[in-house]
This record gives C-alpha cells, structure tokens and sequence, in this order.
C-alpha cells in the first residue's frame, strides 16, 4: 500500500514566510500584512477575518503578474520538485493543503503535486467579499485529508503529514506518521519527527528512513 504525504505550504514548504506576506511585500505592504499576521498568531483574527483584511489591503491593487512574481520570488525549501517527483516514482502521492489563497496555492501543481487545496478568496483582480464558508481551517485540512484518501484509494493510517504551526494541529492528531518542518511549539509535540532547516529532501528523508 502506498501513502499519501500531506504538505502544509505557509512556513513549512515556504521557509519563514506565507503567501499573504509574499503578495504584499510586491505591494509594499509588509509592515501592515505583518501587524495582520501577528493577529492571526495570536488568535485574535479567525482565518475568515483575517482573509477578508489581506483583501481589503489588496483591493483594486493586486494583479495576476503579482501574484506570479510574489511566487517565483519566495522563499521555497529546497528540493520540493525532487521530493515530489520521488514520491510519485515510489507509486505515492503528494498533496497540498493550506490556509492560504487557492490562486497560490494551486501554481505548485505545475511543480508535482498531485493535489493543491487552498482557501477560495476572491479572484484577482479582487474585486469581491471574502466568502467565509470557503476559508479553510485546522479541522478542514483532516476533511481534505479524508477526501484525498477516498480519491486514492487510501486511509488515514496511510499518511504522513509535514507542518509547523496552529493550523496544522488537527491533521498531526489524525494520522500515524507526521514531520514537524521548521515548527513552533503547537505541532512540536505531537509530532513523529522534527527537522530544522531549508531543504525538504533532508525533512522526506526522516521519514524513508524512521522507524
């Protein structure tokens, strides 16, 4: 049987960094996505709320182009298209979940995803509400996780989950196998292994070779 690998994107594929703060620093709005950021950290924005602030920043500013340099220029782990490209060889497959906006995360099927699952904002130029039914959460990631392994003819104890923070939480109590990347204390715990570092062949690799 094979497994299913689980990446969260915001500070696990992306070193010290998220979408949101990407997508502004193109705008030159990292001091305002930053006291935005240090909100949602410290619960006092829901992901909804803090979506619906990141567009209004945005609003009427944001272009396609941007959002394309906005990912080029980020700060990706090393080795995700080698560690993709790996998994899929050994007949498994690989996925993104995250909290961040769909029209990101979904660029990195062009880099070996099998799947990538983001929270529905508004198309850009954004031009709409935020639609809060459409955010995800911790708990939508495990609803997703479900979903992916109904498609692929999987189970939960098939696998493993890669994270670093809050929104993370959910989905390491779910399944048997998890690598806490560059993580804070919320997922330190619970998870299986933990790596320290900037290549994602190094944090795959705990798990070729754990027990």
């Amino acid at each position: 049987m094979g497994k299913l690998h689980l990446f969260d994107m915001d500070g696990t594929l992306l070193y010290g960094s998220a979408a949101a703060i990407e997508i502004s620093r193109q705008l030159g709005l990292e001091r305002e996505i930053d006291e935005l950021e240090r909100g949602f950290a410290a619960g006092e924005l829901t992901p909804p709320q803090f979506a619906q602030l990141a567009c209004d920043l945005w609003a009427a500013e944001l272009t396609e182009p941007q959002v394309a340099a906005a990912f080029e220029s980020a700060p990706w782990l090393a080795g995700i298209q080698e560690v993709w490209a790996d998994i899929r060889a050994r007949g498994e497959r690989c996925a993104v979940i995250s909290l961040s906006p769909s029209f990101f995360v979904e660029r990195l099927l062009a880099w070996g995803a099998d799947a990538a699952h983001g929270s529905r904002w508004p198309a850009v130029p954004i031009r709409e509400r935020v639609e809060p039914a459409g955010i995800l959460s911790s708990a939508a990631k495990v609803r997703i996780a479900d979903e992916l392994c109904a498609r692929y003819g999987l189970t939960r104890a098939d696998c493993v989950a890669y994270g670093d923070s809050m929104s993370d939480t959910d989905l390491f109590a779910a399944v048997p196998a998890s690598v806490a990347v560059n993580a804070d204390h919320h997922v330190s715990d619970l998870a299986s292994y933990a790596y320290a570092g900037r290549d994602l062949r190094e944090a795959y690799e705990l798990v070729r070779t754990g027990p």
